[in-house]
């Protein structure tokens, strides 16, 4: 029994040295990652080949965003006059 009192905390600390650290899960996470973005932009690449061997058209890149995707800001509008207002009249006090 005294035995037993002294490998058990021994066996839960060596269970414990095994689990990876934040560092090591994301760095592991990180080239999972990578990987899939690679596989998905050779899967574009090869489908964007074999559209141009095909004849299909290649659709134009959208103008309005700028460089690495991002959407432009512009003006808000200003609401039309014939808005309905959220809030109701304001009562008579009856």
């Amino acid at each position: 029994m005294r035995g037993a009192m002294i490998l058990l905390p021994l066996l839960l600390l060596a269970a414990c040295k095994g689990e990876p650290d934040f560092e090591a899960r994301y760095d592991k996470a990180a080239e999972e990652i990578e990987a899939r973005a690679n596989a998905m932009d050779a899967a574009i690449a090869e489908s964007e080949t074999a559209a141009e061997a095909a004849g299909e058209a290649r659709a134009a890149p959208t103008p309005n965003l700028e460089p690495r995707g991002k959407i432009p800001r512009v003006r808000p509008e200003p609401l039309p006059e014939t808005a309905n207002p959220t809030n109701p009249p304001p009562s008579s006090g009856e």
